[in-house]
């Protein structure tokens, strides 16, 4: 369930820094009852980052076969292979 925090909570700096660490989730933070920001922790976010990346390339790979630009897999391995004498 994700954690909803007012923006004047935030002067408790230590105790913020210890949701966002025991969270897997972000913090949402809200000013005068309407959302304003989202804070969580490095590790969460570069997760969060990596994962993105990971989607965005699959969804461009999908692309690729839609239009049938794909490669036979063994030719490419066999290529490979002879560049770099494996």
């Amino acid at each position: 369930m994700p954690q909803i925090i007012p923006i004047r909570d935030l002067k408790n700096a230590s105790a913020i820094s210890r949701m966002c660490h025991e969270s897997n989730e972000p913090i949402y933070i809200t000013k005068n009852g309407y959302g304003d920001m989202v804070i969580m922790s490095m590790k969460i976010y570069e997760e969060n980052l990596f994962m993105q990346s990971v989607y965005n390339r699959l969804t461009e790979s999908e692309a690729d076969v839609a239009v049938g630009q794909t490669k036979n897999a063994k030719e490419s391995l066999k290529h490979l292979r002879e560049k770099h004498n494996v």
